[in-house]
């Protein structure tokens, strides 16, 4: 208990420097987010209008520590204030729309290359030397070496434009009207379908190739040749004592994945327009839209941070040393 109070001390603390650092650094950036939205218009804002607008996009000219605590208040009440590239929809209410397109096909996609990845890495350890390891390892390093967006492009040109296997475009269907029906979820799923291939095909490398380097430095630790020369089974000893082990660093680096699959795969959902937060990120900067991108990195310092908090305590269940020291 001493530990989790410790460290939920330490996380409240890296909480507040986020947030004073998200609400320092849109003030610290050169325009004026107002002034962006009036030369939409092209002159027909009257000017006297734009003070107006200054006071619904939060725009201040009171003292900085003023601004702060306002901030602050806005935060607890849930109020990020108005998006300028979806106005005048509120950036909580743009972020939410966004969000779970993200989360759906980013997690997904990720607890998949992880656990592929991952099974691979134990195999072709355990049976090092073999023609599994020969073959994978140099092709996965092979994969690894291409950026996911050119990957992208490339299957979507193979399986979107010349085979027409999928679609090319878009998050579903725009004459289905997005609800809980079967059509719209088969056509949501249809849509996922080949961004979902091309993250997971250029990321489960990664996962393979460390799983594989660690299970191999576990494999010659004194305490799984003891097991083998107890004759315990061979699962037994791939799996509890070797890959238990093994397992620890790759849990780690999902940990940080999982806490960046907020952020979207920006690259991704503009090669496929994809919506999501991703993309929403690449809008905010275009419009420079200041509202948004702090809302957005917001979102993203609280996901790394809640995820970084629980593998530090799933470390303390699977690592028994874990739990000696911090007896």
């Amino acid at each position: 208990m001493r530990h989790l109070l410790r460290r939920l001390g330490f996380y409240l603390i890296a909480l507040w420097a986020s947030l004073t650092l998200n609400f320092l650094i849109p003030r610290l950036a050169p325009g004026n987010p107002a002034l962006i939205f009036v030369a939409r218009f092209q002159g027909r804002i009257r000017p006297e209008a734009i003070h107006a607008i200054e006071l619904q996009f939060g725009i201040s000219n009171d003292p900085l520590w003023v601004q702060y605590f306002q901030y602050l208040n806005n935060l607890l009440h849930g109020n990020l204030g108005l998006s300028i590239t979806y106005f005048p929809t509120p950036v909580a209410e743009a972020i939410g729309q966004e969000l779970p397109w993200t989360l759906v096909l980013v997690m997904v996609s990720l607890v998949l290359s992880f656990a592929l990845g991952t099974l691979l890495g134990i195999i072709i350890a355990w049976r090092r030397n073999s023609f599994l390891d020969s073959l994978l390892p140099p092709l996965m390093t092979f994969i690894s070496a291409i950026p996911y967006f050119c990957l992208a492009l490339i299957l979507l040109y193979i399986f979107g434009f010349t085979l027409n296997w999928f679609p090319v475009s878009g998050g579903y269907d725009r004459f289905i009207p997005p609800d809980w029906s079967p059509d719209f979820i088969a056509s949501a799923i249809q849509h996922a379908i080949l961004p979902a291939i091309t993250f997971v095909v250029a990321s489960i490398s990664g996962w393979m190739l460390g799983m594989r380097n660690a299970m191999i430095m576990t494999l010659s630790e004194d305490y799984v040749l003891m097991a083998q020369a107890k004759g315990l089974a061979t699962r037994r000893v791939m799996i509890n004592y070797a890959a238990r082990n093994a397992i620890l660093p790759n849990i780690t680096g999902f940990a940080i994945a999982l806490g960046q699959v907020v952020a979207g795969q920006l690259f991704l959902e503009i090669v496929f327009s994809y919506p999501g937060i991703g993309y929403s990120l690449f809008q905010a900067v275009q419009n420079s839209d200041y509202a948004l991108m702090q809302g957005i990195f917001l979102i993203i310092t609280v996901a790394v941070m809640s995820a970084n908090f629980l593998v530090d305590m799933v470390y303390t269940v699977l690592d028994p040393r874990v739990r000696q020291e911090r007896g």
